[in-house]
């Protein structure tokens, strides 16, 4: 099948509507299962995957760089570098001591290991991982101006980056003709939903910044695995998940998605993902898959157009 493009936010890049979460290489997949999901991926015709220069730190063993480097590996040894959107990101933590980090040198000097794990001389959306808050924006920009300029880099984005500072970015490079950050990645889905619509939503829509959700389906809890109270015990993850998302409003959200995924006879995953496309704020949501058929459920997502009552059940049900 053919997948349509759209225009990332407010650049000349051509995205599907739904992009790879890479933090599950070389944490719930090792090299080879990573390079099947990424074959499938990219041949049911996607062309996004996101990453970072920290992933999967917290994975024992690991010290930050598995992902990029098996995404590396892939890239060169499928020849598909032309063929995808590669998104990584730099400032994050590298095992729980450390601190974030977007001190201008530390930028140039992270961006050269991600380019050698990535196996490329380009990455088309450099993105601020976390802020940390104190060094100044002018400088953290003034670093990604030049990693432009040397081509290294096309585009920035933004993550875990306060509001005030966001927009004190924006109208900081606006002020200095400096790079702007044309994307924001927040934590939002149909359980997450109050941070981003009271804080960013309004700001996202007037800048027209591509908006790409991590934990679209909540860690997993909205892909239909977690139906009753035992279903926890089942996953390594389980027991977080019930202890953040099993309540009153996560039992609701779940029910609804149900109920909407057997009137579709499509996943509780695909209507998840179906909500957070049916936003207009939204560009792509960010999802991780571990199997063939979750890929089929993105395939689903982007093919399911839900009728406005079905979206205005799921709005209700995860209601705040």
């Amino acid at each position: 099948m053919t997948i349509e493009t759209i225009p990332f936010g407010q650049s000349d890049i051509q995205i599907t509507p739904l992009i790879f979460g890479g933090n599950v290489f070389g944490w719930t997949l090792d090299e080879p299962k990573s390079f099947q999901i990424l074959d499938d991926f990219v041949d049911k015709g996607f062309n996004a995957i996101d990453t970072s220069n920290n992933y999967s730190h917290w994975v024992e063993g690991n010290k930050g760089g598995e992902s990029e480097t098996i995404i590396g590996n892939w890239l060169i040894q499928r020849g598909r570098r032309d063929q995808v959107i590669l998104m990584t990101k730099v400032g994050g933590r590298f095992g729980y001591e450390s601190k974030p980090n977007v001190r201008g040198a530390y930028i140039k000097e992270q961006v050269e290991e991600s380019l050698r794990r990535l196996k490329t001389d380009y990455i088309d959306l450099y993105q601020t991982h976390y802020d940390d808050e104190v060094t100044p924006i002018e400088e953290t920009l003034r670093a990604y101006e030049d990693l432009i300029k040397e081509g290294k880099v096309r585009y920035i984005g933004a993550s875990n980056i306060g509001p005030e500072r966001l927009v004190e970015s924006l109208d900081i490079a606006e002020d200095k003709n400096l790079p702007k950050y044309i994307s924001l990645q927040p934590e939002y889905n149909l359980f997450d939903r109050a941070k981003f619509e009271n804080l960013y939503q309004k700001l996202a829509l007037e800048k027209q910044i591509a908006v790409i959700p991590y934990y679209s389906l909540a860690s997993g809890f909205l892909s239909g695995k977690y139906q009753l109270e035992e279903d926890f015990a089942k996953t390594s993850r389980g027991k977080g998940i019930k202890d953040k998302y099993w309540n009153e409003r996560g039992r609701q959200i779940v029910q609804t998605q149900k109920e909407i995924a057997e009137k579709y006879n499509v996943s509780p995953s695909a209507v998840a993902l179906a909500w957070l496309l049916a936003q207009p704020s939204i560009t792509a949501p960010i999802a991780s898959a571990t199997k063939s058929e979750h890929i089929v459920a993105f395939v689903d997502a982007l093919q399911l157009k839900l009728a406005e009552e079905d979206i205005q059940k799921l709005t209700e049900a995860s209601k705040y």
